[in-house]
């Protein structure tokens, strides 16, 4: 009945639904495990007229024109660029860390020799990650080095991680890092902008297609099952010789046989209040005081929908991920994950009609352009 099942209404399993409906005109089923499409892009409009983003908030941006161009069929945009503070020592200061900032912290005199010393060594609107600034011989470079690191990172990244940052990989501190200029923007991409009408509209035009079924509610192992002895795929309980596509949890799809790959969590706490607006930024961080990484106000985000009386905002506490009970945000990219991961990856090839891609199933951390341009070129070469 299906000529393909794709597991997963994220970015990744509609965007390939999306292409194989429209461009090969086959049928496609979408199995999603929660009662929504959008993935943790899902967005709602609240009780109070406030578009809220359940799962945190998700910001748009990329250089990739192709990418705005396929979304562009989806939805209309709202421009918006993305700023954060950060509250160091009850300073709300730009972030990423950037020349501004040290002029906020510092007394002027000093700012000037560190914005000199920092020009001495890096080229002005570059980007460099804390690690690397570390590294500096140059004494001044290392005294400032270590006081952003103290102030800005390694809080920080210990309550969202659970562990300090030389325990993890590079690329992930390289995330946030130094800039070396006045750009307060967290983002730097050509294209910054929201979906006018939110991300759960965008995600059902995506799928708005005859060739498209989909099924809520459902964990995939209800209707789906590996057969491990005969390297098979059975479909309600028969034979299905269509191509799955699979965007979950890798390590869930093999029952856990090699053992769990670790992820990070987060509980959201939301509060409205009567109040036109709380904070000065959309997202203030607080590397080093609350057990609390950051409160984000979503108001500030899309204003031609916010003309509420009220204001909506929400703390994000990181916390560990119980497969059960919690959603798995941020793979913990550590050389011991990523070997389990390949071995659970290897598992896969036994297959000949199953595929895996995006964040839970390739156990990697995309930026939501890189989801959608991974999901594209995969298609381009692995179906179409």
């Amino acid at each position: 009945m299906f000529d393909y099942i794709i597991v997963g209404a994220g970015f990744a399993g509609c965007v390939i639904a999306n292409k194989i409906a429209t461009e090969l005109n086959k049928k496609v089923l979408i199995i999603e495990k929660r009662h929504h499409i959008g993935g943790n892009c899902y967005d709602y409009m609240n009780k109070h007229g406030i578009l809220v983003h359940k799962y945190g908030p998700h910001l748009f941006h990329t250089n990739n024109k192709e990418v705005v161009d396929y979304l562009s069929q989806f939805t209309q945009w709202e421009p918006y660029e993305h700023k954060v503070l950060a509250n160091i020592d009850g300073t709300e200061v730009p972030l990423p860390f950037n020349l501004n900032t040290i002029d906020s912290l510092f007394p002027p005199t000093l700012a000037k020799k560190y914005e000199e010393v920092l020009l001495k060594h890096f080229t002005y609107n570059t980007k460099v990650p804390i690690l690397e600034l570390m590294k500096s011989k140059d004494p001044l470079l290392s005294e400032l080095a270590d006081y952003i690191y103290q102030k800005v990172f390694f809080n920080y990244t210990t309550k969202q991680w659970g562990i300090s940052p030389e325990e993890i990989d590079s690329s992930v501190t390289s995330r946030v890092p130094i800039f070396i200029g006045r750009d307060n923007r967290y983002f730097n991409d050509q294209y910054q902008m929201l979906p006018k009408e939110g991300y759960t509209t965008l995600f059902s035009n995506m799928i708005k297609n005859p060739n498209i079924k989909l099924m809520l509610n459902t964990d995939c192992k209800e209707v789906i099952n590996l057969d491990n002895a005969e390297d098979k795929i059975n479909f309600l309980g028969a034979p299905y010789t269509g191509k799955l596509i699979f965007t979950g949890r890798i390590d869930d799809l093999f029952s856990y046989d090699l053992g769990e790959l670790p992820y990070r969590s987060i509980n959201f706490e939301f509060e409205t209040l009567p109040i036109q607006q709380y904070q000065t930024a959309t997202t203030i961080n607080y590397p080093n005081n609350y057990e609390f990484t950051r409160i984000t106000e979503f108001k500030h985000m899309q204003t031609s929908k916010s003309k509420s009386t009220s204001t909506t905002i929400v703390k994000e506490y990181p916390t560990s991920y119980n497969k059960d009970v919690d959603v798995p945000y941020y793979p913990v990219f550590t050389p011991h994950n990523q070997k389990l991961y390949s071995k659970y990856n290897l598992m896969t090839s036994k297959y000949k009609n199953l595929f895996t891609i995006g964040r839970l199933a390739e156990y990697k951390y995309y930026d939501m352009d890189d989801v959608i341009e991974a999901a594209i070129k995969f298609f381009n070469e692995e179906i179409k």
